[in-house]
């Protein structure tokens, strides 16, 4: 499986951490599909995810970032589609 770098909310017997780090493809959910991300955002919601400061995120292990330019999967879209998620 590949591996990308991610800010990976998780929560463990210690609590909720975050941490820069290589994020295996095979820890992803069901129905997630595969982009690949040119830039990337993170907004207000995922300030107060990633500070734990409000109970937002619902499942664990969580990737912040939204409003991201992409080329689709080949599986999801003809070949080198973009899009914006």
């Amino acid at each position: 499986m590949a591996t990308f770098k991610a800010i990976v909310i998780d929560k463990g017997e210690p609590g909720q951490t975050v941490a820069f780090a290589d994020f295996d493809e095979g820890s992803l959910m069901d129905g997630d599909v595969t982009v690949r991300v040119e830039w990337s955002a993170l907004n207000y919601k995922d300030g107060l995810a990633i500070t734990g400061k409000a109970p937002v995120v619902r499942r664990f292990p969580m990737i912040p970032g939204i409003d991201l330019p992409e080329r689709s999967n080949p599986r999801a879209a003809p070949r080198g589609s973009r899009a914006i998620g």
